[in-house]
């Protein structure tokens, strides 16, 4: 189930009904300044943007909103250092995409909460084509990486972009194979910071032939906290997840759940019970993933006639109680572990409309924190 889905203002739109609104440069630069700014996720941008109508005007609104939330000396990331990212990328030959121009990954506006700018590198023609993520271990067995330049070169082959997070071992083995026929690579960090740096050769090759892409200020060295979000993007651009080798805590399962939350096809190869690397592979197919033992498998599975989606019935909207209550019992509610914002809604029996101003003063108080895919976690 997707979880986080704005239904009031401006908000990403599904791929079939996409919203592109072409920006002029000063329209860029707001959008770039405003993702940026302190405590503004993807959640908060959309909902800021169709509050206000412009970056510009919710940009002017921030402060106010800051200090009524008890945050007095609240600065919006500043123009310059926005301009001087943007003069930064487009000396390096890169390209800045917004959510809502026509080169935006079409399969990322089926995600909630999409990344609202995004910094490439390549060929956006690949974005149009059918993708498939390829993961797995970074400690891959001989026999695993084979199995990974065998899937994508031959999916590949097949039609298919390969899409993976240009790490050691299945990633990279699966990036080599598909650089004839067009591989994605989603980056950790900035766009222009090679991690691992052993795959400084394969990051210029991708960049001749394929993609890379990150939603990151240029220059960001990836941390552990930045991992989770590349996978969710991995998920986000591609049809179905295949998982190569990985242990049951890793993070090609993360990525796995990511695309099992998107509604999209989780797929994984079988390995021996005796090799802790195929532990997480085989889980997923304990649990409902797709066997694959060759690229027919993958095309077969993806072939398949989809059921129709039920649609939710329309839900009545109550009189609101008054935001300070209404705060008290988001906290009251939250803990640490995160939970999914349209539980949050159903619990309060409350619209979206309703309870967003009240989310986005508690996020600017720094009271609660936000989690990719519309989770609300309490702070500290």
């Amino acid at each position: 189930m997707l979880h986080g889905l704005l239904t009031f203002g401006w908000q990403p739109e599904a791929m079939n009904n996409p919203r592109v609104i072409p920006l002029q440069q000063t329209d860029r630069l707001d959008w770039l300044r405003l993702i940026r700014s302190r405590r503004v996720g993807p959640v908060t941008f959309y909902r800021l943007l169709g509050e206000h109508g412009t970056a510009a005007a919710a940009l002017d609104a921030l402060p106010r909103i800051a200090a009524e939330a008890g945050v007095g000396d609240y600065i919006p990331f500043g123009h310059k250092a926005a301009y001087d990212e943007m003069a930064a990328g487009s000396a390096m030959g890169l390209r800045m995409v917004c959510y809502s121009e026509a080169d935006y990954p079409q399969a990322l506006r089926q995600m909630p909460d999409p990344p609202p700018v995004l910094w490439t590198r390549g060929n956006l023609e690949l974005c149009r084509k059918p993708a498939i993520a390829i993961v797995g271990a970074r400690n891959a067995s001989s026999l695993g990486t084979r199995m990974a330049r065998l899937l994508a070169r031959e999916l590949g082959e097949a039609g298919y972009t390969i899409v993976s997070g240009m790490a050691r071992g299945i990633d990279t083995a699966a990036h080599e194979a598909a650089l004839p026929t067009g591989t994605l690579a989603v980056q950790a960090g900035g766009i222009d910071v090679i991690y691992p740096r052993e795959n400084t050769q394969l990051y210029d090759n991708i960049t001749k032939t394929g993609l890379c892409l990150s939603e990151h200020p240029l220059g960001l060295v990836p941390q552990a906290r930045h991992f989770p979000q590349r996978n969710r993007i991995i998920a986000g651009l591609s049809e179905a997840t295949l998982v190569v080798e990985g242990a049951l805590r890793s993070g090609s399962l993360i990525t796995a759940q990511d695309a099992s939350d998107l509604g999209r096809e989780v797929m994984a190869v079988p390995g021996s019970p005796m090799d802790a690397r195929a532990a997480g592979c085989n889980a997923l197919i304990r649990d409902g993933a797709c066997l694959i033992r060759s690229a027919q498998d993958v095309i077969d599975a993806l072939h398949r006639p989809l059921s129709a989606q039920a649609t939710e019935p329309e839900q009545t909207v109550k009189p609101a109680p008054p935001p300070e209550q209404i705060g008290r019992r988001i906290l009251d509610l939250l803990g640490p572990n995160a939970v999914p914002e349209d539980c949050l809604i159903r619990d309060l029996d409350l619209s979206a409309a309703q309870l967003t101003p009240v989310l986005t003063r508690l996020e600017l108080e720094g009271k609660i924190l936000r989690h990719p895919g519309g989770f609300l976690a309490r702070a500290g």
